[in-house]
């Protein structure tokens, strides 16, 4: 099993606070998230604390989307976590952080995944690279939570 890590951080021009929000409650994230377009009849489902840790978000979609479940593990102004698990396509595993940094002119958010490749997903992951899979996705996020947060 190989480790990996994909990262991408982005300069927002909004207070901490504003991001965190959106971040942190997952009802937020049909707002920004990457992979909200995938399928349109994307079933989600929330459980647990409404934003924070204990908050819990799954979802069910078409091949595109697939299947899986988010709990927010951490929270605090500066870091949130998350236990990301994906079912379908394939199984796995991931530990997901955003990073709250505050800089000149706005707030530096660090998207970082980490995990290990298992499977089948060790076999694509040496054709191609996790970080090439993922981080197209992390980017158009990361615009996307730009404009919900500077809007």
């Amino acid at each position: 099993m190989a480790e990996f890590e994909v990262v991408r951080q982005a300069v927002i021009t909004a207070e901490r606070s504003r991001i965190h929000g959106l971040i942190d409650d997952f009802h937020e994230w049909t707002q920004w998230s990457p992979w909200e377009d995938l399928d349109p009849r994307l079933q989600r489902s929330y459980t647990g604390a409404d934003a924070g840790v204990g908050a819990k978000y799954a979802w069910d979609g078409n091949r595109k989307a697939g299947r899986g479940s988010m709990e927010i593990t951490s929270s605090d102004d500066r870091e949130i976590g998350i236990r990301l698990v994906f079912e379908k396509p394939f199984k796995a595993t991931n530990q997901t952080t955003f990073e709250l940094n505050p800089v000149d002119g706005g707030t530096e958010v660090v998207w970082r995944m980490t995990g290990q490749h298992q499977g089948l997903m060790g076999l694509i992951g040496k054709v191609f690279p996790i970080d090439n899979m993922i981080g197209k996705d992390f980017d158009k996020g990361l615009v996307q939570l730009k404009a919900a947060a500077e809007a």
